[in-house]
């Protein structure tokens, strides 16, 4: 888990400042209709966040296996309508989230993060899984935002 800390951290400390050298018009610009702008990707990870924030406490306590309840992530971040918000806004709910994700994160016992959750297919996967997938799919994101070649990502590992 102290690699995934670390490297929430390097992206809460790093992604800010890469965003500064954008203007209003790159971030807030959709490259088609149906496509999100950078804003709304960064949205849909403060979604991403505020779900599994919800996953990595519930599964520590609820019946195992835990159910794991899917989401819309079209409808989620057009409800949220992170493309009218002020850019500074969702970057700092994006900030606040994360920092609040490291917190749960260090605060789960080694022997919990064995425990089992599933989808709604009978697939099982572990919270260790889930909180190392919640990671791999931010970088995913950011990548797609930032065109990020693979030198950056490896050093930031």
């Amino acid at each position: 888990m102290h690699r995934i800390i670390d490297q929430l951290l390097f992206w809460i400390d790093s992604i800010p400042g890469e965003f500064r050298h954008m203007s209003e018009l790159e971030i807030s610009q959709r490259p088609a209709p149906q496509k999100w702008s950078k804003k709304e990707i960064l949205g849909h990870l403060c979604d991403s966040a505020i779900n599994n924030l919800d996953r990595f406490i519930n599964i520590q306590y609820e019946k195992q296996p835990f159910l794991l309840t899917p989401y819309d992530q079209v409808y989620w971040v057009k409800i949220q309508g992170y493309q009218e918000l002020p850019f500074d806004e969702v970057m700092n709910l994006w900030v606040s989230l994360n920092k609040k994700i490291i917190n749960v994160i260090k605060n789960i016992p080694n022997e919990k993060l064995a425990l089992q959750c599933g989808f709604e297919n009978n697939q099982l996967i572990t919270l260790q899984w889930l909180i190392q997938d919640y990671l791999e799919h931010m970088e995913h994101h950011l990548k797609q935002i930032f065109k990020m070649n693979e030198q950056f990502l490896k050093f930031s590992q």
